[in-house]
């Protein structure tokens, strides 16, 4: 997670949005155009259809022909996209041309005013088309200049040949400086990276419009292996129903399908026991650069699983607090379980090295630390838990004090019960594919319910108005969610809760705690700790790196896009000036 200046990629999705549709961007151009032939009508010398002929002629022509040539280049272009940007550079056409009426003469001002709208019209174009459709200028270079060039061929049937020397100059300067620009904002990333920004603005918006996992192939080039360890508990009953708690300190972004965005439900399917994949200690840095990464822990899965020991005792459950950290622990012969949270206080990613502290302090008195972050209290997108820092030491002296008083607690037969459910919501409302997940652990006569969410948190508030729900049906409870990154596309923020309102989460919750609780049966646990060796994910401070080179990009283009329009004038003034001494 981030803050301030920082940039998340799925932060990158605000600038995507839905074109209109094709036809309506058409009957507006054909509609500017007839205004435009009124207005100059009624002029003192009036220019018949220059409207029509200058603007919405070309704009339909580079509608049609747009997609055409980028298709042939073996990219695309959707109908609507190529309608809207045939309206915006008729837009700015327009708008340049329009400053001609400032003049007494404007029959005068309007060649000039007109050429210097074509040039404007091409360098949107070009931008425009490097970033959605193929960064690769050289072959963006005649898709983009087509409805320049078309008005150009209208200019010279308004204004002579002189018109079409000069224009034409004019735009192989305005085309020089596009491309200029374009390698500028280019060659940040290009550098730090070895990465074209363009070429990773181009699989952006791939993935957005059509699930297109290209983006994956530049996380790997900017990624490192490392190697982390996973714990599990696993939970064997007497009817041979198996559920497995699974940990693995890996994090399930970035957005969307990419990455190891959506590892939880990955890990599920793949496994006939019911598997509860909750988040541990990683932040955006441990990212798997491609969801083909996610093998090396389902292989390390599936060896842990083959030399387990069980055993029929555990503890009841334990709650502590230091500072504003809460841990719910239970014991299991020679292994902990510790679900972590600050809620009603923000609940946010916990960095690696503390979840690596934490699990090497345990080993004093458990073979296996699983330690949960659950993730389960959103007030805002904020930063990650780090080392160190006043938080850092509140989480780990917090799980200190919970390990140690475990470690005294007595152990009973156990049995659990098992629960999922599909729900009624989708991934825009913030729900993952997984759903509801819960586990109910009854210790003696004390029930416990661990609740699992697929999301990417939960909304201020709501984890307490569920809790309240189900205090008639458990002793004690907690509220986790797999902080699964799928549905993250267009925000960084969608919380379980913030769409669906808690009182329709609640009687689902309810639903299901009271499935588990019929599920009950003696159950037998065991844990393992397996190390997934040669995973690829993002990198230390890699987010961080590439945040900060965006965020550069992003300050500098504003001043060098007025830098290119200022030049624009000089070089229309200069062009005035030379036609008032020769034409």
């Amino acid at each position: 997670m981030t803050t301030g200046g920082d940039v998340r990629i799925e932060r990158l999705s605000r600038f995507i949005f839905t074109a209109p549709s094709w036809p309506r961007s058409l009957l507006l151009i054909v509609i500017l155009g007839f205004l435009i032939d009124i207005a100059l009508i009624q002029a003192k010398e009036p220019i018949w259809f220059f409207g029509s002929i200058g603007f919405s002629l070309p704009a339909l022509v580079a509608f049609y022909l747009t997609r055409q040539s980028i298709l042939l280049s073996g990219k695309t272009l959707t109908w609507n996209r190529s309608g809207l940007l045939a309206l915006a550079s008729v837009v700015i056409g327009v708008i340049t041309t329009a400053f001609a009426a400032i003049g007494a003469d404007s029959g005068f001002y309007l060649p000039i005013t007109y050429a210097t709208g074509l040039g404007m019209i091409l360098s949107l174009r070009m931008l425009v088309l490097v970033a959605v459709a193929d960064y690769r200028l050289r072959r963006m270079i005649i898709p983009a200049a087509l409805q320049s060039l078309t008005g150009l061929c209208a200019g010279y049937y308004y204004f002579g040949g002189e018109f079409f020397l000069w224009a034409g100059g004019l735009l192989i300067i305005f085309g020089i400086g596009s491309s200029i620009f374009i390698w500028l904002i280019d060659r940040p990333l290009k550098r730090s990276f070895g990465i074209s920004g363009l070429s990773f603005l181009n699989a952006f918006i791939a993935h957005m419009t059509d699930g297109s996992k290209t983006m994956e192939d530049f996380f790997r080039d900017i990624g490192e292996e490392v190697t982390v360890p996973q714990s599990s508990l696993i939970f064997s009953r007497y009817d041979k129903k198996m559920a497995v708690l699974t940990v693995p300190n890996i994090h399930p972004g970035p957005m969307g399908e990419i990455g190891s965005a959506n590892l939880p439900k990955i890990i599920h399917d793949r496994f006939d026991a019911e598997m509860f994949v909750a988040h541990g200690c990683a932040t955006h840095d441990f990212n798997l650069v491609s969801e083909s990464e996610a093998e090396v822990i389902i292989e390390s899965l599936e060896k842990s699983r083959r030399s387990l020991t069980f055993s029929e005792g555990g503890s009841t459950p334990i709650r502590k607090r230091y500072g504003s950290v809460e841990i719910l622990t239970q014991r299991f012969s020679d292994s902990i379980l510790m679900i972590s949270t600050r809620s009603p206080e923000k609940t946010e990613d916990i960095d690696f090295n503390i979840g690596m502290a934490i699990m090497a302090e345990g080993h004093r008195w458990f073979r296996d630390v699983v330690f949960i972050d659950a993730h389960n209290c959103m007030t805002d997108v904020s930063s990650p838990v780090l080392p160190a820092t006043p938080l850092g030491i509140e989480y780990y002296r917090a799980a200190l004090a919970a390990m140690e008083e475990a470690a005294a607690a007595s152990l009973l037969p156990i049995a659990v019960g098992i629960c999922h459910h599909q729900l009624p919501f989708g991934r825009e409302d913030g729900f993952g594919d997984l759903g509801i997940q819960v586990l109910v652990m009854m210790v003696g006569t004390t029930k416990t319910a661990y609740i699992l969410f697929d999301g990417n948190n939960i909304h201020h508030g709501v984890r307490e108005e569920i809790r309240r729900a189900i205090v008639d049906l458990v002793d004690e409870s907690e509220i986790m969610t797999t902080d699964t990154h799928v549905v993250n596309t267009v925000s960084g923020k969608n919380p379980i809760g913030l769409s669906i309102p808690a009182s329709e989460i609640v009687p689902h919750v309810r639903a299901a705690v009271l499935e588990a609780l019929e599920d009950l049966s003696p159950a037998r646990a065991a844990s393992a700790t397996t190390w997934c060796e040669g995973i690829t994910i993002f990198g230390s401070q890699r987010i961080a790196q590439f945040a900060s080179t965006v965020n550069a990009m992003l300050i500098f283009i504003p001043p060098l896009s007025l830098g290119m329009l200022i030049l624009a004038f000089i070089l229309s003034i200069l062009t005035f000036s030379v036609i008032g001494l020769y034409w």
